[in-house]
Formats: C-alpha cells, structure tokens, sequence
C-alpha cells in the first residue's frame, strides 16, 4: 500500500514539474514590448497593400463588432463594383 502511495506521489510530482515547465515555456513565446508580434501585417492600422481605405475601415468596424455580418457582407460587395 505505501509502495502505491509513493508511486501515485511521485507520479503527480513529476506531472506538476512537467506542467509548470511547459507553461514558462509558453509564456516566454508571447509577444512583448521588446519581442517583434508573429503577424504584424494583420494588427496593424494602416491599410493594407491591395486594399482601398474605405474596404480597410469596414473590415475594421466589423472586427470591433460596429457592424454585423450581413451589413458587412452587403457593404463590401458595394464597395467591389
């Protein structure tokens, strides 16, 4: 029984250990202010190359939840004619 114990112990132990590595690790991969972003071309502001500003600004209206799906879809076919 104390063979099991200790084994069960030392399972979670090592699971623990295992889990806190693994977070530090992925904590250390986020973006930070001295850490270049992985995608900055889509976090940026400005407009994107191949994109008029009018298409841009709806595209950022809908990501901040200004305008719904429909009325997004609707609009951009507007604006592409």
């Amino acid at each position: 029984m104390a063979l099991a114990m200790g084994a069960f112990v030392m399972v979670l132990m090592v699971t623990m250990a295992l889990f806190l590595v693994l977070a530090a690790g992925s904590a250390s991969r986020l973006p930070g202010p001295d850490r270049p972003r992985p995608f900055p071309e889509e976090h940026d502001a400005a407009p994107r190359q191949g994109l008029d500003a009018a298409e841009e600004e709806l595209r950022l209206r809908y990501a901040r939840g200004e305008v719904d799906r429909e009325e997004f879809l609707q609009r951009k076919i507007d604006l592409e004619r």
